[in-house]
């Protein structure tokens, strides 16, 4: 099931907490060879959990952690503006009605729909929230990804070629490519909107009132 959660309510779920930030450091640092930062219990966190930020979930059964992304506020602190401004031209990427997602990760025993269910859950975001769009830097192993569940983003900038490249781009939350996330993600349309209105209820607040 996917949970929509903010980092001051993980605690309330500390199996998922614990086993989500685990397998980011298996993903970024094990397996990619990022270079991001580990704690001594295997966690892998980043100045931007500290900011309060919205995570769209995957939960499995058990109670453990199948996928996960992350998303911030542009009129805040975000990845892109702070680290990739050089693919964007120094242009800053900020709007009240732009989200940057980040840290998009898959558990080690994830099923294949859960790429396409946090794709949903990120869609059902935008959505809720009145929002236009999200922004994030993606490397190549992602633009098949994104294909194959037919919502690709429109690229603002690139650095690199083939295996090495790096960009950033935009993802237009367009209710039109939710059927298809929905069938992708095999969740019924109401049991996508009751994961979401459990969450924020039957109106989200508009997009200003989610900052800090």
């Amino acid at each position: 099931m996917l949970r929509y959660l903010y980092a001051d309510e993980l605690h309330l779920f500390p199996k998922l907490r614990d086993t989500m930030f685990r397998d980011r450091a298996r993903q970024f640092r094990d397996r990619l060879h990022w270079d991001v930062a580990v704690d001594t219990n295997g966690n892998e966190r980043d100045a931007y959990d500290a900011m309060n930020p919205l995570y769209v979930i995957w939960q499995q059964a058990d109670g453990g952690h199948g996928g996960s992304m992350r998303f911030l506020p542009t009129t805040g602190d975000t990845m892109v503006n702070d680290h990739f401004a050089h693919l964007t031209d120094g242009v800053p990427i900020q709007s009240p009605l732009i989200w940057e997602c980040t840290r998009f990760c898959l558990g080690t025993d994830a099923e294949p729909r859960v790429s396409a269910a946090l794709m949903l859950g990120g869609l059902e975001v935008g959505l809720g929230f009145h929002l236009t769009d999200a922004v994030g830097v993606f490397d190549a192993r992602m633009v098949r990804v994104y294909r194959r569940l037919g919502w690709e983003p429109t690229v603002l900038g690139i650095s690199g070629r083939d295996r090495s490249a790096v960009s950033v781009g935009l993802w237009a939350f367009d209710p039109t490519v939710r059927p298809a996330l929905l069938n992708k993600a095999k969740v019924p349309d109401r049991l996508s909107h009751l994961w979401f209105d459990r969450a924020f209820g039957q109106a989200a607040p508009a997009p200003l009132a989610m900052v800090g």
